[in-house]
């Protein structure tokens, strides 16, 4: 009783391998997304980086140029 293999597939065959080539292409697709994704937020993170290091050299240009705030006095003890 020997089960060989015939030369024709069966449907079910046939639509097994349709649904395993379909989430091929899906899986592939999904992942082009991922990485198309991935390239878009570090280049919003660079631009955002950017603009953080910017302001924040803007910000110690500023205070550099402000003069230095004078001491406080202190306050005097109270007399008892």
């Amino acid at each position: 009783m020997s089960a060989s293999r015939s030369a024709v597939p069966t449907p079910e065959a046939i639509a097994r391998s349709a649904r395993q080539r379909l989430a091929a292409e899906e899986g592939a697709r999904a992942i082009s997304d991922v990485e198309k994704q991935g390239v878009e937020v570090r280049k919003n993170m660079a631009r955002l980086r950017e603009l953080r290091e910017a302001r924040e050299a803007a910000d110690a240009a500023v205070a550099a140029s402000l003069p230095a705030p004078a001491p406080k006095k202190r306050a005097k003890k109270a007399s008892r």
